[in-house]
């Protein structure tokens, strides 16, 4: 059957202002039980007299009009439920992708603006509809054009696809319920946040301290949300003052982890990589630059702090250990030694990595002088390491 949608005076006066509410059940009474069953009601019950309605002098006569558009749009409402005003969002609002010039509907912006009522209003209708097209149970959007008449679902489903702008009851709403009681505040006031991200966005925009804690509580769910770690890496990726700065901070994070090191593990490596223990004073250096640095205040730079701890704390660690290098022999033996073995396997690699194959058409005199030098070095390197052996026999 076709339900014909006669709205009480326009559009606007429908979907202005807030949702449709019937009236108060009895006391005791769920608004949205089922109507008890009319025999059961109708029959009088034991010793009592049927009651009757008495006639309403003057109701035969023909019904004022307003009254019948009344009755009528109510009778819609009872049946249909949501759908209804859903209907009027779905024939006459665009669907995303389309332009103006391809269909005669309008935005949900400008509904909303001949509606009398927000933007997001339409498009909670809209999103409902959307919902109930995939499960199949109303028409694609494409396939209403204004002012079409179709079937319309039961008005008891409607809730099951509608989400007013503080309901809980959905997935979303329920985590945004318990977040909020979570931070001790009350859940309406997240709720009406979240569905208003555009309000949002213009208070972190224009305050500081609506920014700083909008920044807190993306880091907080940062860590537990993968997808966001990636997203906001490829934004910062993309976005070349982000990675400028990002740059700085990680050389920064890095220089005060070496000096961290020093003054917590007291721990030097020599060019070799032989471990060392690093002097007393060399620690309470680096122990004085880094309680200089953990007293600067959160929105204080770290980067020049940063860097004078990180070179004056380098130079000293490099003057400790040319020290205890000079003062062991066997550690000073052991440093040349692996300073040669590493020397040893660079040359190795490149002469590995030499091709000949095209020898015609790249020889030149000087390459081979150069070679033949090279041999007559590596032959004095070599007398000069067996004579060495030699000797210690």
């Amino acid at each position: 059957m076709t339900v014909a949608i006669t709205p009480p005076t326009s559009d606007a006066d429908l979907m202005a202002g807030a949702e449709w509410t019937p009236a108060p059940a009895p006391e005791g009474e769920h608004p949205d039980a089922e109507p008890a069953d009319p025999a059961a009601v109708d029959e009088p019950a034991p010793g009592e007299a049927a009651a009757v309605d008495e006639p309403v002098p003057g109701e035969a006569a023909a019904v004022d009009e307003r009254i019948v558009r009344d009755a009528d749009a109510f009778g819609v409402y009872a049946r249909t439920g949501g759908w209804a005003f859903a209907l009027k969002v779905a024939r006459s609002v665009r669907p995303g992708g389309q332009s103006s010039g391809e269909t005669p509907k309008v935005s949900a912006k400008r509904f909303g603006e001949l509606a009398g009522c927000s933007p997001e209003r339409v498009l909670r209708f809209y999103r409902a509809w959307d919902a109930a097209a995939d499960d199949g149970l109303v028409p694609q959007f494409e396939a209403l054009e204004p002012g079409a008449e179709i079937d319309l679902p039961d008005a008891d489903t409607w809730l099951s696809y509608y989400v007013s702008r503080n309901s809980a009851t959905s997935a979303r709403g329920t985590a945004i319920t318990a977040a909020a009681e979570a931070e001790g505040i009350r859940p309406t006031k997240a709720l009406e946040v979240a569905e208003n991200p555009t309000a949002l966005r213009a208070a972190i925009l224009a305050d500081p301290s609506t920014a700083q804690a909008a920044r807190a509580a993306l880091l907080d769910r940062v860590r537990e949300d993968p997808a966001l770690q990636t997203e906001l890496a490829r934004d910062i990726a993309r976005t070349d003052v982000l990675k400028k700065a990002v740059a700085q901070e990680a050389k920064a994070a890095d220089r005060i982890g070496f000096v961290r090191q020093i003054a917590e593990q007291g721990a030097l490596k020599t060019p070799a990589g032989q471990k060392l223990e690093a002097p007393a004073e060399l620690r309470q250096e680096a122990e004085r630059h880094l309680s200089l640095l953990d007293e600067l205040d959160g929105d204080e730079e770290a980067g020049e702090w940063a860097t004078e701890a990180y070179d004056t704390v380098r130079d000293l660690a490099a003057q400790a250990v040319e020290e205890a290098v000079e003062r062991d022999p066997e550690l000073r033996v052991q440093e040349r030694r692996t300073n040669f073995y590493s020397s040893l396997d660079k040359a190795t690699k490149v002469f590995e990595e030499l091709t000949l194959d095209d020898a015609d058409d790249i020889y030149e005199d000087d390459m081979v002088q150069r070679l033949e030098q090279l041999q007559q070095a590596i032959g004095a390197c070599i007398t000069a390491l067996r004579k060495a052996a030699a000797d210690e026999q």
